[in-house]
């Protein structure tokens, strides 16, 4: 498995494992407006955008297939962190994680960073060292975890 920088070539496989995951994972959590919302901002066009603004992904590539990424925006804001079902509990989470970290410190951040956690994915938060900010919340009928780590 190849751990890289995601390309625009990537887009559509991106948007389909994620589409499938907050699908799966985060939209029942949410109102129908709110998992209407989240389901647009998964399309491919959403992700040409989050590259153009200069959000920075790294996917996780199984032979030509992307079975995890993770996306950073603004050099500090965890904005996305998936791995597909068949590669969950095996560490990809924690090593997407610290390679999206270790760029991010490299390109000037000084150790802060967020998060809005889904509500089952809090756990997976803390194991990285994330603490809550707050407790749940809903936003335009989203719900999750406002979190912060502080290195």
């Amino acid at each position: 498995m190849e751990l890289r920088q995601a390309t625009a070539a990537d887009i559509g496989q991106i948007s389909a494992l994620v589409t499938e995951l907050v699908t799966k994972y985060i939209a029942p959590d949410c109102t129908p407006e709110g998992a209407g919302l989240l389901l647009n901002a998964m399309t491919p066009e959403a992700f040409e955008g989050y590259l153009a603004a200069g959000y920075r992904y790294h996917v996780a590539d199984m032979a030509g297939a992307i079975v995890g990424l993770v996306g950073i925006k603004e050099n500090a804001h965890l904005y996305h962190l998936f791995v597909a079902d068949s590669h969950q509990g095996q560490g990809l989470s924690r090593r997407l994680w610290e390679l999206a970290r270790e760029v991010a410190l490299a390109a000037g951040n000084e150790g802060v960073f967020t998060v809005n956690s889904a509500l089952n994915a809090k756990d997976v938060y803390l194991r990285l060292g994330f603490v809550p900010l707050a407790g749940v919340r809903e936003r335009a009928g989203i719900r999750d975890i406002p979190m912060e780590l502080r290195l």
